[in-house]
């Protein structure tokens, strides 16, 4: 087995696969390298007879905290093939998460704690989501940033939900991520892997040959709805957003005062994230 830095990989039953994000430090926040180690490890299960499940979690106190914005996130990015444009950021991180709803076998996320921004474009990229009922899921990033690089909230949240969603940057609760779509079911903390194992063991049920059609027959759905030409036409908004004189403000007093001050006093305005264990 390979040895990774940021991940762990385990096989908890036949046929079952689990990545566990191992950055709990930074709450598991995705840098390059990560996102390189998690999308190998990705594609050898993809490959691998003996497996036809993953699950992917995060270890310590939550799923992930989002993008590792403390790290050069311009560099060692992986699956990046087209040249480095305007809106190269986006479509390098959105082509990674298509990359995961290509793949043969299907992927679980299993969420506790904060899943945030990249954390939440990670678990849309997954097949099936299951979060605990006291998880917090946001993207704060719109309120200081800009619109997300995967701007998957309105397909599959709807439109109303979506627009709060993104209007607010606010989280919402597990409980309340599975009344609008955003996960397939919620659990209390305590069971989250139970539920997740028992899951993962009735997908894994169903041989690979089979499976991957039936996995596709969704997405293919959805793609002739536009998901896909939707979700790259949103790689302008995404990068005029970091245009905006919002996000230059907030970029550089990340410069000047650390990212922690700046993400403080963005989000005191709602006393929420951060700023909740401060108020």
């Amino acid at each position: 087995m390979e040895n990774y830095k940021y991940i762990i990989v385990d096989q908890p039953d036949r046929y079952i696969n689990r990545i566990t994000l191992n950055r709990p430090e930074k709450r598991n926040a995705l840098s390059n390298p990560l996102r390189g180690e998690l999308m190998n490890a990705l594609e050898k299960a993809d490959r691998n007879d003996e497996i036809r499940v993953t699950i992917i979690r995060g270890a310590g106190t939550c799923f992930s905290a989002g993008d590792d914005l403390g790290s050069d996130l311009r560099k060692d990015r992986p699956w990046f093939t087209s040249p480095d444009a305007e809106d190269g950021w986006p479509r390098h991180v959105t082509e990674g998460w298509f990359k995961m709803w290509d793949m043969a076998k299907p992927i679980i996320a299993q969420v506790h704690g904060y899943c945030l921004a990249g954390g939440t474009e990670l678990a849309s990229a997954c097949d099936l989501v299951y979060v605990a009922d006291d998880a917090q899921i946001g993207y704060p990033a719109v309120r200081s940033m800009t619109a997300p690089d995967l701007q998957f909230p309105v397909w599959v949240m709807g439109m109303r939900a979506a627009m709060q969603f993104m209007l607010t940057g606010a989280a919402m609760s597990g409980k309340k991520a599975a009344q609008v779509g955003f996960a397939n079911e919620s659990f209390p903390p305590e069971i989250l892997e139970q539920k997740v194992l028992e899951m993962a063991r009735s997908v894994a049920n169903i041989p690979t040959d089979l499976q991957s059609l039936n996995k596709r027959s969704v997405y293919l759905a959805m793609e002739v709805m536009g998901i896909r030409t939707a979700i790259r036409a949103g790689h302008y908004i995404h990068t005029l957003g970091s245009y905006t004189k919002t996000c230059r403000d907030f970029f550089t007093q990340v410069v000047t005062e650390g990212l922690n001050k700046a993400l403080s006093d963005r989000d005191g305005k709602w006393g929420d994230y951060g700023a909740a264990k401060k108020s």
